[in-house]
């Protein structure tokens, strides 16, 4: 069978990996001139299975309000004249209901559980090396409050069988003694020694040149105008190529994975697709002085900040705005990363050379990804997987690879047309 995958982040890229390994020939599209040049360029590298939490939860409301007028809040609302936003935004209000909480968690923690499996396997089978580290996830908070209420969330983790620790204060600086100079600011933290993090970037990168020479055709630099349909098929992809001129692919099966603009091709298909983009940041800096730079993934609570060692690099991540689709760089996040990198890790880093991205996260209001058959019978998607589309993304595109290959995939999760 032949099939067009739209999308070349690290999504696209394992969809097709795992196609190719089911023996189908697979053609993906990316308007980008190579892979993960958008939400997989530099996301915060954390493989977060412990974490898999909503944003919806019971505290969020009266959080996201108090945060409106606050340009640097970890989660900004931005209203705009925009349908799209709005509904999003309904729909989440309603996943903040108490009851949504534990099925959210239980979904998100059964996929990622299973990716982060697949990811070691095709991270032994096919030798890619992408600054990964497997020394767990640590958090901190500043706030006893705030600290109180995360073990809510750890309880139900470990319901679920995921390992997540208590720690207290102290306990957090002998896990990472980067993090000493804090200690009076630490009320308590909790690690998850299972957790991994890693350069997305890179292993996505790797991934589509071994994708390649297995026998993927990779068209970049080719833009996606819309899909064609009839009598409950997709029947065609128009696309723009490199050169300018226009052209029409076919395939036996379609999958759409293109993050936060998936909407735009599969909803005047009738498609529905509640994906809206939430904007992100990071920093990344060269460490100057190893000793005083952390080796364990970090995330500091109070800010909603995640910290990763790349290599020779350390990159800070976070923040939210759901505002649109720009990717500017707002000065004032920008500064607050950098800030909170110089206060954490005095002298350890080149702040001023530190270099800066935004993304746009593809989010549901509940935070649990879209990922299965649509209304149309030979037409997928693979999209919505917010901030875990680099702890998800090698499970759901072998998920999905069985799902057109009409097999259960193995992981308990609510997966579209099932």
């Amino acid at each position: 069978m032949k099939v067009a995958v739209l999308g070349g982040g690290v999504i696209g890229v394992s969809t097709a990996w795992w196609l190719r390994q089911s023996g189908h020939d697979v053609e993906l599209v990316e308007r980008r001139g190579g892979p993960a040049q958008e939400t997989s360029f530099a996301n915060g590298g954390q493989i977060s299975v412990s974490y898999a939490e909503p944003w919806a939860n019971p505290d969020a409301p009266l959080k996201i309000l108090r945060w409106l007028m606050q340009d640097d809040a970890p989660l900004l609302f931005r209203p705009r004249l925009d349908a799209r936003q709005w509904r999003w935004a309904l729909a989440f209000l309603r996943e903040c209901a108490p009851g949504r909480l534990a099925p959210n968690i239980r979904s998100m923690v059964r996929l990622a559980e299973y990716s982060r499996d697949t990811l070691r396997g095709m991270r032994d089978q096919l030798g890619i090396a992408y600054d990964h580290r497997e020394r767990g996830i640590l958090s901190f908070y500043r706030d006893q409050d705030e600290f109180d209420r995360s073990q809510r969330a750890a309880g139900l983790m470990r319901d679920f069988g995921v390992e997540r620790r208590v720690l207290s204060a102290d306990e957090v600086v002998a896990i990472e003694p980067a993090l000493s100079a804090q200690r009076a600011h630490i009320v308590g933290g909790d690690f998850a020694p299972d957790d991994e993090s890693g350069d997305v970037h890179l292993f996505a990168c790797a991934l589509a040149r071994h994708a390649e020479q297995a026998g993927v055709v990779f068209r970049y630099n080719t833009q996606v105008t819309r899909l064609t349909s009839e009598q409950g098929r997709v029947t065609g992809l128009e696309i723009v190529r490199p050169d300018g001129g226009f052209d029409t692919l076919r395939a036996d099966a379609y999958v759409v994975a293109l993050a936060s603009h998936t909407p735009h091709l599969v909803e005047p298909l009738g498609v529905p697709c509640n994906v809206y983009p939430t904007k992100g940041y990071s920093a990344t800096f060269v460490v100057r002085d190893d000793s005083r730079a952390p080796t364990v993934s970090l995330t500091d609570r109070a800010h909603k900040v995640v910290m990763s060692r790349l290599g020779p690099r350390l990159r800070l991540a976070g923040t939210a705005e759901i505002g649109g689709y720009d990717r500017d760089l707002s000065p004032a996040r920008c500064h607050m990363l950098a800030r909170l990198a110089d206060e954490l890790f005095p002298g350890a880093l080149d702040i001023e050379g530190a270099t800066y991205w935004a993304g746009l996260r593809p989010s549901t209001p509940s935070n649990v990804p879209l990922i299965g058959r649509t209304r149309l019978a030979n037409l997928y998607l693979n999209t919505g997987h917010g901030t875990l589309g680099w702890t998800m993304g090698a499970g759901s595109g072998r998920a999905l690879a069985d799902l057109i290959d009409g097999r259960r995939p193995e992981p308990d999760f609510p997966f579209l047309g099932q």
